[in-house]
């Protein structure tokens, strides 16, 4: 027997049958409750007699090339498992359209929280800052972590990892964009003029924030790092910048703390979260107004994707429509880097 939580657009029944095959302990009535929020891959709460399962899928109808690439999701989590970057633990992943109607991984549910508000609503002021701290550490122990030693060496390209970003978000872009923004053509130009000449390499997460991390139950501690779509070998100061992104956010663009009172919610100012990393990372670089514009500028392209398949009518995000908007103010605020200007 199944029952559903929000509309799925799978049959229940079959993926049953599936689990019932293909997952040891996999008996009982199964439940299943869609995860509201997020703008990526569709995520489901599965509940199959006592075992607690999370299942995360392609959006069904017409996607992006290499968008929405939950295989290698899958396969960064299992390869991270003995490291210490903590992720879930994985089960399984079925690359055929005939269970779910499209390719899917399942993993283990963890018990946490995850805050899509940068200022960490409920948190006391020192557990606020303990949580930034502790997100820091987190991305400097997944940038320790050789690729090689756990079978990613092949996971991305080598080298000139901003130069292929660069030219594969303005190819996205020109996919998605419903308008001309002067600032993203600009970005454009001044970010494939002004890339630094280090070339450091290591597992990035392509989307490291406070949304994409599971937080203790009871501490303000990193347990999981969630959502690994837009993960390979780059360069680990992009994932460092777009950390940065709710500094240089308000709350009402996608939960920053842009224009908060920090030292009184004991959020620490962006430089010492920058400092925190620094301490604890092993490779050295520094970061660079570049890195920063960088990540505004691929925060920008990815809201205006998601405008896109708003449009198409296959978001998974309720307000995929509204939050398109974005674009613009995430544009606008590389710029500001660029030019020098401060985020206040």
């Amino acid at each position: 027997m199944a029952s559903v939580t929000r509309s799925t657009d799978f049959d229940a029944e079959i993926l049953d049958r599936f689990l019932e095959r293909h997952v040891a302990g996999a008996r009982g009535d199964l439940r299943i409750a869609r995860v509201p929020g997020g703008q990526s891959n569709p995520t489901y709460f599965i509940d199959k007699g006592d075992l607690r399962l999370v299942l995360r899928k392609q959006p069904a109808g017409e996607i992006l090339p290499s968008a929405h690439a939950v295989d290698r999701e899958f396969r960064v989590m299992r390869a991270l498992a003995a490291t210490d970057a903590p992720v879930p633990r994985v089960i399984l992943f079925h690359a055929e359209r005939d269970v779910v109607g499209t390719p899917f991984y399942l993993m283990e549910r963890l018990e946490g929280r995850v805050f899509h508000d940068s200022a960490l609503p409920g948190l006391e002021p020192a557990g606020r800052r303990a949580a930034f701290h502790s997100m820091a550490e987190t991305l400097a122990r997944l940038h320790a972590v050789d690729p090689a030693a756990v079978g990613l060496a092949d996971f991305g390209r080598p080298g000139n990892y901003f130069a292929r970003q660069i030219a594969r978000w303005s190819r996205q872009w020109e996919l998605s964009k419903a308008r001309e923004l002067p600032d993203v053509e600009r970005l454009i130009d001044w970010l494939g003029a002004n890339i630094p000449a280090d070339d450091t390499s290591t597992i990035v997460h392509g989307d490291f924030r406070f949304g994409n991390l599971m937080l203790h139950p009871g501490e303000p501690r990193v347990i999981a790092i969630l959502d690994w779509e837009l993960s390979t070998l780059g360069h680990p100061l992009a994932d460092l910048a777009h950390s940065c992104i709710g500094w240089r956010s308000k709350p009402a663009d996608y939960g920053g703390v842009l224009g908060l009172d920090l030292d009184s919610l004991g959020i620490p100012l962006e430089n010492e979260y920058i400092e925190t990393y620094m301490r604890h990372a092993r490779h050295g670089a520094r970061l660079l107004p570049f890195h920063l514009a960088f990540a505004l500028f691929r925060f920008a392209v990815i809201f205006e994707g998601i405008a896109a398949r708003a449009r198409q009518g296959n978001a998974s995000g309720d307000n995929a429509g509204e939050v398109g908007r974005l674009s613009e103010v995430f544009a606008r605020r590389a710029i500001d880097v660029i030019e020098g200007r401060p985020h206040s």
